[in-house]
């Protein structure tokens, strides 16, 4: 387990950190506590791997879903700021040092695409970058199958599964999701770290997209 590596100080964080999401009840079926055990390991090897802060990027990736807004809400564009500031107000109760946190709110505030702020720290980008890579690969599949099912959208269009002639909506069919945003993301991707990593998950996608041509008998000619 990657939390091992950290000192003693950031092994106690970590626990109350765990123990704070945990208690939470989240509205969308995407933002679990797997979803952000994922981000934190995730986190924590980009963290290292890009010598940042881990005092920063470890909160941060704990907290940076503890108010969650279903991707279908309105409020949705304001979800980061609003779980920026009740993870400083959580940090604030356990005495955790006030000094960093402007720097947890701003990587907790700009890692969503909703918000559309733009990073302006490595420990940011690390945040929002292990963020991203969740909704690629096997676990990615996943999850966009899992919120489309929450709220009833169908699987394909039948007569274009593959937005090959018709542009891509989303709002209706989950596999569109993979051409408006899923099979991009590799491309946002911040640090050296994380881009490889996701580009090898993109690959995997476009590989399950083949597959699912075959099984359904529907021509696929966009990769």
């Amino acid at each position: 387990m990657v939390e091992k590596a950290l000192s003693p100080e950031l092994q106690q964080l970590n626990q109350q950190c765990r123990d704070f999401i945990t208690s939470l009840i989240h509205a969308d079926v995407a933002h679990d506590i797997t979803h952000i055990e994922r981000v934190v390991r995730v986190a924590i090897q980009l963290c290292h791997a890009e010598q940042a802060d881990m005092r920063v990027v470890l909160p941060a990736a704990w907290l940076h879903d503890c108010v969650a807004v279903a991707k279908n809400h309105p409020d949705r564009a304001k979800a980061s700021t609003m779980a920026a500031d009740k993870a400083c107000e959580f940090l604030a109760s356990i005495n955790y040092d006030a000094q960093l946190f402007e720097q947890i709110h701003h990587a907790i505030a700009a890692h969503s695409f909703s918000a559309n702020i733009t990073v302006r720290t490595v420990e940011a980008q690390i945040v929002q970058d292990a963020d991203r890579m969740d909704a690629l690969g096997a676990i990615g599949i996943s999850r966009c199958m899992k919120v489309g099912g929450s709220i009833s959208r169908l699987l394909y269009n039948p007569d274009d599964p593959f937005c090959l002639h018709r542009e891509a909506d989303d709002k209706k069919y989950t596999l569109d999701h993979f051409y408006i945003k899923l099979l991009h993301i590799a491309k946002s991707m911040n640090t050296p770290s994380a881009k490889a990593e996701a580009d090898r998950r993109t690959a995997y996608m476009h590989d399950f997209l083949t597959q699912l041509k075959s099984e359904i008998g529907v021509q696929r000619d966009d990769t």
